[in-house]
This record gives C-alpha cells, sequence and structure tokens, in this order.
C-alpha cells in the first residue's frame, strides 16, 4: 500500500505553496498596475484601447484580478517544478512565453468577437506575457535568496 504521508513530500509540497502564493501576489500587482495604466493613460492617447480597459469600480474587475491571481499561482507551482535545480535559459522564458500566450491567446479569442482594432489584442497578449515574466524574476528572485527551495528530483 502507498504512504499517504512522507515528510519530504509534505515539504515539497509547502514549498510548492509558497512559490505559488509568491508568484500569485506577484502576478496580481502587476495586474492591477496594468489595469490602472490601461485606464489612465493608454486609453487617453489610443482610443482603440477602450474595449480592452479592464479596470472598473464593478464586479468584472475582481473577477478577472481573481482570475489573475489563480493563473499566478498555478504559474508559480508549476514554474518550481520546470526550473528545478536548472540555470537554462530556455526553460525558464519558455514556460513564461508558454503561460503568457495561454492566457493571452485565450483572452484574444473572446476579444476578437467584440473588438474590430487589434491594437487592444496586442496590448493584452503583451500584458499577460510581461505579467508571467515579473512573476518568473520574483520567483526567481525567491528562490536565489532561499525564501523557496528550488525543486529536487528523486
Amino acid at each position: 500500500m502507498k504512504e499517504t504521508y512522507r515528510p519530504n513530500l509534505m515539504t515539497e509540497r509547502l514549498e510548492s505553496l509558497k512559490a505559488g502564493i509568491i508568484s500569485s501576489l506577484s502576478f496580481s500587482l502587476v495586474f492591477t498596475v496594468a489595469s490602472i495604466l490601461n485606464r489612465f493613460l493608454l486609453k487617453k492617447y489610443f482610443p482603440e484601447l477602450d474595449n480592452a480597459s479592464i479596470i472598473a469600480a464593478n464586479w468584472h474587475w475582481f473577477i478577472s484580478f481573481g482570475i489573475a491571481g489563480f493563473s499566478g499561482l498555478l504559474f508559480g507551482v508549476t514554474y518550481r517544478y520546470i526550473i528545478r535545480e536548472d540555470n537554462n535559459p530556455q526553460l525558464k522564458s519558455g514556460s513564461v512565453l508558454a503561460f503568457g500566450l495561454v492566457r493571452g491567446l485565450a483572452q484574444v479569442d473572446i476579444g476578437l468577437n467584440y473588438s474590430f482594432s487589434v491594437l487592444p489584442l496586442v496590448v493584452i497578449v503583451s500584458e499577460s506575457i510581461l505579467e508571467f515574466a515579473i512573476a518568473a524574476f520574483i520567483l526567481d528572485s525567491a528562490i536565489k535568496f532561499s525564501w523557496v527551495k528550488p525543486f529536487i528530483g528523486e
């Protein structure tokens, strides 16, 4: 019968949870800054971005914020396993690009039904990749400062 409690397994799960929380917080912060930037700066100079504005004083923004935080959590947990103790830049940038494109292109797929302009869609994909890149940078820093331990395969 398989053992359900192993100290090493619990330690790994806690480290993954820490990585997910750090990534979620950083992703959510960048999402909020990007939303404010869209609302007050980009929309002023690029009227096409009016449809891409996410921040508003309604529940839609809070749902988007929750989804962004959850995306950051999933990224952090997965990123820790992807990079392990490896210093391979292709793995790091590939995981950021994969998560960023999946999230961004899903938003583009929905946005194509509501927008005839390409600029808002490019901004959405770029924001998504940037959010994951910053989350990865902060998570790499957390691993470097030993706040989160890298995953060590068995």
